[in-house]
């Protein structure tokens, strides 16, 4: 992949690319000095240039040396690969937020697969590197150019996304990063793996519970199938990775799915969105153990839910209990109406009409106290620290009425649901048979 040297031309050449790559800015110097000519110069079979050996090995100093001299970033080696894919695939993030200081183009692909920079990095699993190119891709010419959601969707030469090689490698981090930037979870393959393979093929084939968590929680489809007919279940069971295909069996019940379809989630800020984040992965982890363990038992643990979200409450706390489910601490609160509810009702709310992935455009979900229009949300922290120096205080719901209206009675129902198994059908007993098969 580019990391070693192959043959030099010379000795003289040989020294030189050997200092490079053991990161001896002294003798690098002194060489550059002798014959200026060594930076367009590079090794015989890979051709390697010194940038390319500098960004491989992570000699950030050699690399800032090299492009201070006005050599191009984007220089090419045998495989038409830059000195940015070889930093992407050895994980050298200061060698690859460095390149992207420089102008490096994002936008190229290699001569092996036809990938850029950004499958290298998913595919080996360097999310510290995949996340400086998607910041780069937002505030460079290709946001605005080829498009932002188009490059997280860059098909290689055997039709894969970088979601479709993370799935495939198990890197569940990555994962997570792409489908977060807008990642496609339901587009098919083309030659890569088997044509017709989605990332949850892909995840199911390599046995990665992760990677299916992450890819369920963000809406892919369980029933979508490959060109030769069959679902992620039935590949899972092929491979005999019998957990995997019991999450991915069509009979267990529906895994909660993040409404990435509404503008106000995505402009949610970092801390609400860990706290709706977490509540979904512990709904979609209650759900899971009841399919893994065959259970039927439908209360929930209060030793795991007080871990999850209580750890902060105390006999002397004067935090409201969630008017909805009165079991957990408010939260989350909506920043209009100043209704508080606890992360996972306020998920509940957003969750309560799946999106219909033919519109285009969804309304926001409706405040279940006042019906009001939910524009934002923010942490009742957030809310608090703004509000200490006032002496009125947000209106709290302690108890629901009882002619309350018919969609707060339906999204108690939803809570419960939510609760006890996540956002679906409880056919657990069906899948639990399945298990024992299994």
């Amino acid at each position: 992949m580019g990391q070693g040297l192959s043959c030099a031309s010379s000795s003289y050449d040989h020294d030189f690319f050997t200092a490079v790559q053991a990161g001896d800015l002294q003798a690098v110097d002194s060489s550059l000095k002798d014959d200026p000519s060594l930076l367009l110069r590079t090794t015989i079979y890979d051709r390697l240039s010194a940038l390319h050996i500098a960004a491989a090995n992570g000699r950030v100093e050699v690399l800032s040396m090299i492009l201070d001299r006005s050599v191009s970033p984007d220089v090419l080696n045998r495989d038409k690969q830059t000195p940015l894919m070889l930093a992407a695939m050895h994980g050298k993030i200061e060698c690859v937020q460095k390149l992207l200081d420089s102008g490096a183009n994002i936008l190229m692909f290699d001569s092996v697969n036809g990938r850029t920079c950004l499958h290298h990095a998913a595919y080996y699993g360097h999310s510290d590197c995949l996340r400086a190119i998607l910041s780069a891709a937002k505030s460079t010419h290709v946001a605005s150019s080829w498009g932002f959601a188009r490059f997280v969707n860059v098909s290689d030469g055997t039709g894969a996304t970088p979601l479709h090689l993370a799935a495939r490698q198990k890197r569940p981090s990555c994962v997570h990063i792409l489908v977060d930037n807008g990642a496609l979870v339901c587009a098919s393959t083309g030659r890569y793996g088997f044509p017709g393979s989605t990332p949850l093929h892909l995840a199911a084939r390599g046995g990665s519970l992760d990677c299916i968590r992450e890819l369920l929680a963000r809406g892919a489809d369980r029933l979508q199938r490959d060109s030769s007919g069959r679902m992620p279940y039935e590949v899972a069971l092929k491979q005999n990775h019998g957990e995997c295909a019991a999450l991915l069996n069509p009979s267990a019940a529906d895994p909660l799915v993040w409404p990435s379809a509404l503008k106000f989630i995505s402009e949610l800020d970092s801390e609400t969105k860990a706290l709706l984040e977490a509540a979904l992965m512990e709904g979609n982890r209650e759900r899971e153990m009841k399919i893994l363990k065959g259970t039927t038992d439908s209360l929930t643990s209060p030793a795991h839910s007080d871990k999850a979200f209580d750890d902060d409450v105390s006999e002397g706390s004067d935090a409201e209990f969630c008017s909805i489910c009165f079991d957990r601490v408010c939260t989350i609160e909506v920043q209009d109406c100043r209704h508080q509810m606890c992360a996972q009702c306020t998920l509940a709310v957003c969750c309560h009409s799946k999106p219909n992935p033919t519109t285009l455009f969804l309304p926001s979900p409706a405040c279940p106290f006042c019906r009001s229009s939910i524009s934002r949300l923010v942490t009742t922290k957030a809310r608090d620290t703004g509000d200490q120096n006032t002496t009125s205080k947000p209106r709290r719901f302690r108890h629901c009425s009882s002619e309350g209206s018919s969609s707060f009675k339906g999204l108690s129902s939803a809570v419960g649901s939510f609760g006890l198994m996540g956002c679906g059908s409880g056919r657990i007993t069906d899948s639990s048979d399945m298990v024992d098969k299994l």
